[in-house]
Order: C-alpha cells, then structure tokens, then sequence
C-alpha cells in the first residue's frame, strides 16, 4: 500500500496565484494548477521546483515541472512545458511557496489525542506481539510490526511506520518517518525533524518547511542522541544494515548506502551521498552536496569538501589521500624538531 503521506497541500494553486503571492512574473501566459513542491528530478507536470544553485542547471533542462522559481537569466533553459515564475531569490521564494502550499508544515507533528490519559491513539495499527512500555506515546495512523518494542517514554509520530522486530529505545522521537524491519534506534535518537533550512537575507532568514521524509531500510542500528533530519523535498533515506554511532549528526536529503559504518560525533550535511560499505571516523563531517563512492574511508577528524572517489582513503581537514596527509604531517613534525634542535 502507498504510504498517504505526512504533510497535505493545500493545493491546487493557479500560477497566477503564486505569482501574486510571491511577487513572481511567469515567464508566459500559460496556465497551470499547482498542487506539490518537488526537486527539479522527480516533480511533474502539476508540481512546483526551483533553482538557485547553478549545479543544478542540467536537471532544470530535463525538468518535467509543471513550474519552477528561478532568476531571469535561467529562463533560457527552462524546458518547452515549464513556465518560469522569475523572482530575485529563488531560495527564498521557494521558502515562501512551502509555506503557502504546506500550511501545516511549520508544526507538523501530531502525537495522539487531546485526552492526556490516551497514550495509543485508537487510529494506530498494532500487530500482534509488539510491546510497548510504559509512557510510550503512538501517534495517529502509526503502524507498528509484531516483534517490535517500544520502550518507556518514546514518541512514534503521525503516519509513521515501524516494522518488525525493531527496538526503539527509551525518550526516542520518531516521526515523519518509514522505518524497515529489525532496526535498532537507541535511547534518546531523534529521527524526522525539521531539517536546517533558511533562506538567509540581510532582512531576515526565511524558514523553509522541510515537506519530506526519513526511510530507515533494514537492519539498520541508529546510536543514542542520534540526529536524523527529515528531507526537504526528498527524502533522508538510510540504506540496509548501516550502523551509526551515538550523537551523529545527518542533515535533510542525505542519501547513505548499504552496510555504512558512521562513528561517534561525525556530521554529514545536507544533500550528501555515501555509496555502500563506506566508513567514517568519529568527528569527521562532509560539505553539503557531495559524492562519497563507494567503499570510501573517511579517517577521524576528517573533512572532505568535494567528491571522494570510490575505494579512496581521506584524512585531514580540507580531505585529501591518506598518504599524502600522512606525509604532510610527518614533513611539519620534522621541521619541529630541526627547530627545537
């Protein structure tokens, strides 16, 4: 069954509309009805999306976007059944949209009912077998698998889905979330919250709801006080059997790959990609929008700031080869101690 969703739109909204909301000029007469934001790569004829960043420019080309926010300049490569809604700060425009098309967006989570002695919410579908310990809340329409246990005091959300034989630990929150089967999520993680997105300006910075969800596939174990963003328009998806450390930090559309190892502390931005089987050292983070390949390592304390091949090994801060970041430290301790002597 299709999930329904955690964040209805309000839609739809006539381009003339948004114009006028926005203070937007289509780049045509043309009209269309509007009902979903989505990224430049899976919107379609009735969706919304934008672009600010120039990396994207091939996707906007290929777009199937019913209309998309963008600066005058980029007009030229809007495709033939796009109409271009011009604004000056696409990012913050899009910040406005999701307001307006996703009313409910800024305070999303709906945890059970308006009786404060009703801890399970009579919409939720328990199987059979699942535990759930005292001072748990589950939310509407949550679906819980048999086998699974839901310790003291955790929070399961609106909608959201746990499968079998998963554990989720005690004062966890999980919301806006589909979680496989066999997860581990420890004490105190939180998975499906807002994800850091501002449209920063000199007059403010503009809160961007973040429409999005968090997919855990299977066999996946989430350490405590483990943060895991919900997606902006895509989704933060965590792929099977990876194992995440205690305080990890990863940010809205992050995409990791099966049976990653991400240590203690580290922090992935917004939009990154791990390929499978790679491993990050604890305290060590990326820049948003990379590539990490396939069977990459990552050495603690390490940060790279653009792609990383498949099968490199990286250290140091900005990343570069192992062996060159161990020679560079080997050659400045040698300068010291020809200093000292």
């Amino acid at each position: 069954m299709e999930h329904p969703g955690f964040i209805e739109s309000a839609g739809p909204f006539s381009v003339e509309e948004l114009c006028k909301h926005l203070n937007a000029v289509p780049s045509d007469a043309r009209e269309t009805a509007i009902r979903n934001v989505r990224s430049l790569d899976t919107a379609g004829p009735n969706e919304l999306s934008f672009l600010d960043n120039k990396k994207y420019t091939e996707q906007l080309k290929l777009t199937k976007a019913g209309a998309c926010l963008i600066r005058e300049e980029a007009v030229c490569n809007l495709p033939e059944n796009t109409i271009g809604l011009v604004v000056k700060e696409p990012y913050r425009a899009l910040a406005l949209s999701l307001q307006y098309i996703y009313p409910t967006a800024m305070q999303p989570s709906i945890a059970t009912t308006n009786d404060p002695a009703q801890f399970i919410h009579p919409s939720a579908e328990i199987e059979d077998g699942v535990t759930i310990e005292p001072g748990a809340v589950i939310g509407p329409e949550a679906r819980i698998g048999s086998g699974t246990r839901i310790a003291a005091h955790a929070t399961i959300g609106y909608r959201t889905l746990i499968g079998r034989d998963c554990f989720i630990g005690p004062q966890s929150t999980v919301c806006h979330s589909l979680i496989g089967n066999s997860v581990i999520i420890h004490a105190g993680a939180r998975l499906g919250q807002d994800g850091y997105g501002f449209a920063m300006g000199p007059e403010g910075h503009e809160k961007v709801p973040q429409i999005g969800r968090v997919i855990i596939q299977d066999n996946v174990e989430i350490g405590a006080n483990t943060t895991i963003d919900r997606g902006a328009l895509k989704d933060t998806i965590i792929g099977e059997g990876t194992k995440i450390d205690n305080l990890v930090q990863i940010g809205h559309n992050v995409v990791i790959g099966r049976h990653c190892v991400i240590v203690g502390q580290t922090g992935i931005a917004g939009s990154t990609e791990l390929g499978d089987f790679v491993v990050m050292g604890g305290q060590s983070g990326t820049i948003g929008h990379i590539k990490v390949g396939t069977g990459a390592q990552i050495a603690g304390a390490s940060h790279p700031k653009e792609d990383v091949p498949a099968g490199a090994r990286m250290g140091g801060t900005p990343a570069r080869p192992i062996n060159q970041w161990a020679r560079e430290i080997a050659f400045l301790a040698s300068k010291v101690r020809r200093r000292k002597s």
